[in-house]
């Protein structure tokens, strides 16, 4: 819907014999309406956030270097034991269009962060993090100090 100025509605509303009185009253109602809530300009900006994923390890069974990795998502009443058939479905089909064949995508990494998140909606696979996050590690205890 094209947007008109405030003061060309008043001309034509003049041209067309309104009621002064009833001229006056549509034009402040209509400044009043085109005038930015306060409240709005004067919020700061949303604060940026990182996504790391913490992994449960109270037996001590992961390695203790540091391991990065990927968000991703899928359906709630699917098994997490398929993202990995997911993630490859959506990296064959790319590979198969023609910016895939051009660009393939060789690794889990390159497929996360250059596949198109249309390939991998296909597949129920959402990716929520294009660059790998650091991925740390905790006994799942909270000390008493």
């Amino acid at each position: 819907m094209p947007k008109i100025d405030v003061n060309k509605v008043a001309e034509i509303l003049k041209r067309n014999h309104i009621d002064p009185a009833v001229l006056r009253r549509v034009v402040e109602e209509m400044n009043l309406a085109v005038q930015p809530d306060p409240g709005e300009a004067d919020q700061p900006p949303p604060v940026k956030k990182q996504f790391i994923i913490l992994v449960s390890d109270p037996e001590e069974t992961m390695p203790r270097g540091d391991l990065t990795g990927w968000v991703l998502q899928i359906p709630e009443d699917q098994s997490p034991a398929s993202v990995r058939e997911r993630l490859f479905k959506g990296a064959y089909d790319y590979n198969a269009s023609k910016k895939g064949r051009l660009y393939p995508a060789k690794t889990v990494g390159d497929a996360v962060e250059n596949v198109p998140s249309k390939f991998f909606r296909e597949a129920e696979l959402w990716v929520r993090t294009k660059t790998p996050v650091l991925v740390l590690r905790t006994d799942n205890e909270i000390p008493r100090a």
